[in-house]
């Protein structure tokens, strides 16, 4: 039987970052994530950092490497009609840029400084059950090195992601609302340096493609795709060719080929729950949101959570005062839903739809030209882009 003051469900970032934050505050807590060190380090997610995500790591001590090794975006590329605009963030939002430092990334940087530090970690710890979710002290039951064990907590957060135990611990008090798009992504990895500076986002009379990018010699590149499609239906040569006609433009540019090393379909939804808390269970990253990944909000949304709990934590163990904590799932669902909402529009701006009609098509590329004609509306997509405030 173990205890601690917070369990934490999940060693992904949102779970990681939690830990690192509570203890630096003198705050106890124990992490338990079902996978090995080398799956969690190894998966393949999100690569951009909003400023505030990136100023959270610099400050909790995890920024060093992705100073050094990280890219600094000032902008995107939005094509369309074989034209190529770009967004210029700092000029639109007083400064504010994006970072690209792959997930995988963040993990490393965190895991070796909860090793250092000491912090409970226990990997290949899988929880099976949360008990006395009404009472005091909730119990997380999991089972470690063959063992079944228990870790006695004063709360419970649970960053153990869309299928993980704890959202379905609280189920019957909580609403969820969802929205499922009638296309994938097909993400490819690709041994080549970047054929762009800043990522580009196309729209096409094909569909959608994004070039995006993990550090300066592997591009990331991905496809709209029917719902349903396999990567076996996508060699090599044709996801290069549908790549390259989707983001053609009247100009010279031209896209750099490499070998792919990894492929998969990504299906494409909205989820939100309703409250992100139940008593002394709380929620936070995929297992109380997900968005679609055009809008590179999936991450920052996760690390956003949990540098609002642990304020609000740090805020109960200075003061004994419980105003923030409680006020945690009002103080975030504020900001996830406007996230939702970008999202959601970047998706179905950029996007064709199965049955689009040629009209459909036109009011798209109608609200594309007001992006890059007017600078209210781009300001609109760089503030968003960039990350609005936490609180």
């Amino acid at each position: 039987m173990m205890r601690t003051t917070v369990g934490i469900v999940g060693g992904g970032p949102a779970g990681l970052l939690l830990a690192r934050l509570l203890r630096r505050s003198g705050i106890d807590c124990v992490v338990l994530e079902s996978r090995d060190r080398a799956y969690v380090e190894q998966r393949q997610r999100a690569g951009i950092l909003e400023q505030g995500a990136a100023d959270i790591l610099r400050e909790c001590g995890a920024g060093e490497r992705m100073d050094r090794e990280g890219l600094v975006h000032d902008g995107i590329e939005l094509r369309f009609a074989r034209r190529s605009h770009r967004i210029d963030f700092p000029s639109l939002t007083g400064g504010r840029r994006v970072m690209v430092y792959a997930q995988t990334e963040v993990v490393k940087d965190l895991i070796r400084l909860h090793l250092e530090d000491g912090t409970p970690l226990l990997f290949e710890a899988t929880a099976t059950a949360i008990t006395g979710i009404d009472a005091d002290r909730p119990v997380i039951h999991f089972v470690h090195e063959g063992r079944e064990k228990t870790l006695t907590c004063e709360y419970v957060v649970g960053c153990d992601g869309f299928h993980g135990i704890t959202r379905e611990a609280i189920r019957g008090a909580i609403t969820t609302y969802e929205h499922v798009y009638p296309y994938s992504w097909l993400g490819i990895l690709a041994d080549v340096p970047p054929s762009c500076d800043e990522l580009i986002y196309a729209h096409s009379e094909r569909g959608f493609a994004l070039h995006s990018m993990r550090g300066r010699t592997v591009s990331r590149l991905y496809l709209q795709v029917p719902n349903g499609s396999g990567v076996d239906e996508w060699p090599d040569d044709r996801i290069w060719d549908e790549l390259d006609a989707r983001f053609a433009i009247d100009g010279d540019w031209k896209l750099e080929r490499g070998p792919i090393t990894s492929k998969a379909v990504l299906p494409m939804r909205s989820f939100v729950t309703e409250p992100m808390r139940h008593r002394r269970v709380f929620l936070a990253g995929d297992a109380a949101h997900i968005v679609p990944p055009t809008g590179a909000k999936g991450l920052n949304l996760a690390l956003g959570d949990v540098a609002v709990l642990a304020r609000a934590f740090i805020y109960l163990h200075t003061t004994g005062s419980s105003e923030l904590l409680d006020a945690y799932s009002d103080t975030r669902l504020r900001r996830v839903w406007r996230a939702e909402h970008f999202s959601y529009f970047m998706t179905t701006t950029l996007h064709l739809g199965p049955e689009q009609t040629p009209f459909q098509t036109r009011l798209q590329l109608a609200q594309l030209e007001r992006i890059v004609t007017s600078r209210a509306a781009a300001a609109e997509l760089a503030e968003n882009y960039t990350g609005l405030p936490l609180y």
